[in-house]
């Protein structure tokens, strides 16, 4: 077994349960809500959220990694007080998240940069595993890093070899937003090779936007986990068709290379409420997509291994 930190405490790897690998509990813009955002109401958002995740653990689900990081408003005091009132696990990540270039407290400084020196972004994620996220003494269990449409842009690359480098070092293992249409999974995945990562510890993220099974199957073959995980956002790829193809790798004999979620929020304020309909939920998993694989044929021992075996795996 392996420990691993949550945002309330170790656990061990055999107390994962059912887990679901890519959820955020909150993804907001923190200088824009601290200036703009009249409506925030503090006690009323945790309080939803500590209801969203208890709801969710009602339905049989134990834990939810949040690879909320450096980009998307990651405040940890904030999980902290909602982990304080569910028995869900939630487990939080370091990183960055970035389509194109880093902040301007990164961007100037590191290799080859206007200011020449060792990669800042390894450090601080390091620090974040070993030590702990701020003054927080939550650390981080996995990473977190993006590539979309624009590629391998020089700010990607730099945060990916650091978050490789970080992973290598520690052996945290890392999750990679990536855009299906492009097949970016792969430049991410060939990069963090590169660099000395498992391949066995890398999700491959938003690979369930794809029904490429060509280059789903090739991740899977190279050895990384794919991320079927945007069940509820329809306007990426509708509901059967994120089915039928989990179906298919399983009837492929692809199961072991799975993990699911939604890349749902308690409150996200990318979008306005119901953007994206209202299967884009916490629930969308348990209530209709579990039902719709064992009616395709998936059996409960996939299953399991899909929300529990994998994810025990992917960390040990």
């Amino acid at each position: 077994m392996t420990k691993i930190p949550t945002a309330a405490g170790s656990i061990d790897s055999s107390q994962l349960g059912k887990t679901l690998v890519h959820e955020h509990v909150f993804a907001i813009g923190e200088e824009y809500r601290l200036n703009y955002d009249t409506t925030w109401d503090e006690e009323e958002k945790v309080a939803q959220a500590v209801s969203d995740l208890n709801g969710l653990k009602a339905l049989g689900i134990d834990t939810i990694m949040d690879p909320t990081v450096l980009g998307l408003g990651r405040y940890i005091p904030r999980i902290q007080r909602v982990a304080e009132q569910t028995d869900l696990n939630i487990i939080v990540a370091t990183g960055l998240y970035t389509f194109n270039d880093l902040p301007p407290q990164f961007s100037y400084r590191g290799p080859g940069e206007i200011v020449d020196m060792a990669e800042p972004l390894t450090e601080l994620f390091i620090k974040d595993i070993t030590q702990g996220i701020g003054e927080t003494g939550v650390r981080a269990a996995f990473l977190k890093c993006a590539i979309d449409a624009p590629g391998m842009t020089h700010g990607v690359e730099r945060t990916m070899r650091a978050v490789a480098q970080a992973s290598v070092e520690t052996g945290a293992p890392i999750t990679v937003h990536t855009h299906a249409a492009s097949k970016s999974g792969l430049l991410a995945q060939r990069l963090f090779i590169e660099e000395g990562v498992d391949p066995a510890k890398i999700v491959i993220g938003h690979s369930g936007d794809s029904t490429d099974l060509g280059y789903l199957t090739e991740l899977a073959d190279n050895g990384s986990l794919l991320g079927m995980d945007r069940f509820g956002v329809d306007a990426f790829l509708p509901f059967e068709q994120r089915v039928s193809t989990v179906v298919e790798l399983v009837r492929r004999g692809y199961a072991e290379s799975i993990v699911v979620s939604h890349d749902a929020s308690c409150y996200i304020d990318f979008f306005e409420a119901g953007d994206f309909g209202d299967k884009w939920n916490y629930r969308h998993i348990s209530e209709d997509v579990l039902p719709a694989l064992r009616a395709a044929g998936v059996s409960e021992d996939a299953i399991d291994t899909i929300l529990v075996k994998n994810p025990i795996r992917y960390f040990e």
